[in-house]
């Protein structure tokens, strides 16, 4: 593959909280109405910010990580993209310049345009200055532009337009409205499906929107670095014949679309259930237990006393069970809620879960198994009380420090990390086969 143009816009900010995701959505859909093929990745490892995307999008958003998901694959998912999408949005993480790797890494390793977007509520000329700051600090990034968010008149829009260098135009904005605001809880944005008007709340983004022509916003650019790949080659069928059950629904829902694939490559055949709904399991070799919201639907899932007695079942056959994160805390023997609920768990693990204000777990994190290490990261608002088996313990990726446990009983994995699957596919295999 050689000569690949697109346009092209890694869309971030000076901070978390400017809503990058928000202007996203809302560009995503803007050109969406206009027959546009839009593809939209998200930066670092979130599962939420991506439901609203690929709402706003109609495609599937995937992980664009330098460490995480790995340079190579990064190209190759850009250079895929670029052979179907008139448009390509990234999201960042955090701030343009935060984290190790940043965004701003990620924009220079592949000459990626960005769109600074920078809340301006409570600012006039001193907009200018931030938007300076922000192009400035590493000369050698490619700026494609300044998008103004929370804008209160037309006349507050120029006095910001006019505080630009010339060399950041051009400038666009988005109108404040506080209905446009996504609703949000401890873990970040409410899931797509939870927000029952999200379609017509991604409208009325793209119609705040004010925006120069496509072509001014994001020329077509030559992605240099992400032509001439090699073939990809094909994943050994470590998992063929493997039936795997996988838990999906409000309750379990943090899923990267990666790690699906990774599975289907790998020869494995998904069964989706519910822990929430179903009162059964399918026909299954392995379960995976993936993390989402437990402590949101705790009564309903120790209500569903057919799916744990079934869950219990797979277990005592000595079949794979893998959980993260909030799989994990549903194996526990009571959750704990934020407002001090005791909720009877599956049971598998001993101890309980215990909800807490304050943040448990946060980072990229790896985790070194016999086959190779795993990249992840955790996130989580929990802690555990009880005598777990630890196997072993994730190192953090700052700073090499000991990080979330692997806990290992029988046939059952079990930790706070959400692993990446694609970053070591034979190890990952293996914590579903008994």
């Amino acid at each position: 593959m050689s000569g690949v143009r697109c346009r092209i816009l890694l869309v971030s900010a000076p901070a978390s909280g400017q809503g990058k995701t928000t202007v996203t959505a809302a560009l995503a859909r803007r050109y969406v109405q206009q027959g546009k093929v839009v593809r939209v990745f998200k930066t670092g490892p979130d599962f939420i910010d991506p439901m609203i995307l690929q709402q706003a999008s109609g495609q599937p958003v995937y992980q664009l990580d330098l460490w995480m998901v790995g340079e190579a694959a990064c190209r190759r998912y850009l250079a895929e993209a670029a052979e179907v999408a008139d448009l390509i949005l990234i999201e960042g993480v955090m701030g343009l310049f935060d984290g190790t790797p940043s965004s701003a890494d990620l924009a220079e390793q592949f000459d990626l345009p960005v769109l600074a977007v920078i809340d301006s509520k409570g600012m006039a000329q001193t907009f200018g200055a931030v938007a300076h700051g922000l192009a400035s600090y590493r000369p050698t990034l490619h700026f494609a532009g300044v998008l103004a968010n929370r804008v209160a008149s037309d006349h507050h829009a120029q006095l910001l337009a006019e505080s630009l260098p010339p060399q950041l135009a051009p400038f666009a904005y988005m109108r404040k409205d506080e209905t446009l605001n996504l609703p949000s809880r401890h873990l970040g944005l409410v899931q797509a499906s939870e927000v029952a008007d999200l379609d017509a709340r991604l409208d009325a983004a793209a119609a705040a929107l004010t925006l120069p022509e496509l072509a001014l916003l994001a020329p077509e650019v030559a992605l240099d670095k992400v032509s001439n790949l090699p073939e990809k080659s094909a994943l050994p069928c470590y998992l063929e014949g493997v039936r795997i059950g996988v838990a999906k629904d409000d309750a379990f829902s943090f899923i990267y679309p990666a790690n699906i694939e990774c599975l289907e490559e790998m020869g494995a055949e998904l069964c989706y259930f519910s822990p929430l709904r179903d009162e059964r399991l399918p026909e299954v070799d392995a379960l995976w237990l993936p993390g989402g919201y437990p402590e949101l639907h705790a009564e309903q899932l120790s209500q569903n006393q057919a799916m744990i007695a079934a869950i219990v079942a797979h277990y005592q056959q000595g079949k794979a069970i893998l959980a993260e994160c909030g799989g994990m805390l549903y194996l526990s023997e009571s959750l704990q809620t934020q407002d001090e609920q005791q909720h009877a768990m599956v049971g598998l693990l001993p101890g309980r879960a215990i909800m807490q204000p304050r943040l448990g777990g946060l980072g990229m994190q790896a985790l070194t198994l016999p086959e190779g290490d795993v990249r992840g990261h955790t996130f989580h608002y929990s802690r555990l009380e009880g005598a777990l088996a630890t196997e072993t313990y994730a190192s953090k990726q700052r700073n090499g420090q000991a990080g979330e446990a692997l806990y290992r009983q029988r046939s059952l994995t079990a930790s706070y990390l959400h692993f990446y699957f694609p970053s070591n596919p034979k190890a990952c295999s293996q914590l579903l086969l008994s």
